[in-house]
């Protein structure tokens, strides 16, 4: 449900700084209008928002823009956080899941995009994992028992890189970081902010 004071969220569904944004907002409750985008025919309207044209924007009623996700998880859980996200956040792995990991998935993924060895990008992503591995093996999520912030910020981007060989991942020794992803893939609240809807565009 959404109506014209509701803000609006241009998104890509496989995108994972966007699924955690949708995340953020499905968990606090939060009303908008989805914008599914083509990424390879961003619409003007998106560009109006934020000219830099990445996923996800969200423009507030009051016309003002948020265009990173970390912002758009925070505004909405500051709005209403019935799970207490806000408590179980770690910034400083959010920052190596979006700095180094970030810079060896996509190498590990597109590796003719960057010229590289694809390989030697997917070892290096490896020690990350299990790091993470370590972490959950702990509790069973990433700062405690419970999930929060911290495990939003960074599973889609572990689904991601999962999902590049799921044979060679399947293989890998990280049993329970293999139990944490699933979990959340399975989740309600996963399925509810991965449902397929039309992309849209401008009335004409």
């Amino acid at each position: 449900m959404s109506d014209l004071t509701d803000p609006v969220l241009y998104s890509f569904r496989r995108c994972p700084y966007a699924m955690r944004a949708r995340l953020a907002l499905a968990i606090s409750d939060t009303r908008y209008t989805l914008r599914e985008v083509r990424l390879s025919d961003k619409p003007a309207a998106l560009l109006a928002a934020s000219p830099k044209g990445t996923v996800p924007v969200l423009q507030l009623a009051s016309g003002v823009v948020i265009d990173e996700s970390l912002d758009i998880m925070r505004h909405a859980l500051a709005v209403r956080d019935p799970e207490a996200w806000c408590d179980r956040d770690d910034p400083a792995l959010i920052a190596t899941n979006d700095g180094a990991f970030k810079h060896d998935l996509d190498r590990y993924k597109y590796p003719e995009r960057y010229d590289c060895d694809a390989l030697v990008h997917r070892e290096r992503g490896l020690v990350f994992l299990r790091a993470l591995d370590r972490r959950v093996a702990v509790a069973g999520q990433l700062c405690g028992s419970v999930r929060g912030f911290a495990d939003a910020a960074v599973m889609p981007f572990v689904r991601q890189f999962a999902a590049t060989d799921p044979a060679w991942f399947d293989a890998q020794r990280v049993p329970d970081l293999k139990t944490w992803l699933a979990g959340h893939l399975a989740s309600d609240l996963f399925k509810t902010i991965m449902a397929r809807v039309t992309p849209w565009s401008a009335p004409d």
